[in-house]
């Protein structure tokens, strides 16, 4: 059986400490998709219809609300994976949607000052979280979703561990 992997001891401030829980949540939740075969990686495990592949989606629809200011409309459709997106596809979005996430929290000294978006397509609407808050959401969200995935990961196959 592997070695669970601790959570980090890292962080000289606030936003260090922060970003290494969500970067140790993300590899977490990542992990638990690689290497699940079709169709169990987004077969529904539980009667809510959850699945792995859902989860990641949603996860990197998060991310990209989040960090990079994209609107979201239909929250319940990002729980699906398109049916052609294969499980490498839904991974290498997720994990670039991750890098450009953390390009612009390379950019935020402050985990005071507002997240940078860009303009809205519809008007100035609501002010930007700021990074503090965007981080803990992320830490929050992903935890949330990487708990879930450690169930479905554990019924399909019997893998646990972080």
């Amino acid at each position: 059986m592997p070695r669970d992997t601790p959570p980090p001891r890292t962080g000289r401030t606030e936003t260090e400490t922060l970003r290494g829980f969500l970067d140790y949540l993300r590899t977490s939740v990542a992990a638990k998709v690689e290497g699940v075969p079709e169709p169990q990686v987004r077969t529904p495990m539980v009667p809510s219809g959850t699945n792995l592949l859902g989860l990641l989606n949603h996860l990197t629809s998060v991310e990209r609300a989040i960090f990079l200011g994209e609107e979201v409309t239909a929250w319940p459709d990002t729980f699906r994976a398109a049916p052609s997106d294969s499980v490498g596809d839904v991974l290498t979005r997720y994990r670039d949607t991750v890098e450009r996430a953390n390009a612009v929290l390379d950019g935020c000294a402050d985990p005071a000052a507002p997240l940078p978006r860009p303009p809205s397509r519809h008007g100035p609407g609501r002010p930007a979280p700021s990074v503090r808050w965007a981080l803990t959401h992320m830490i929050e969200e992903t935890g949330r979703h990487a708990g879930h995935a450690d169930i479905l990961r554990e019924l399909i196959d019997g893998t646990t561990g972080r």
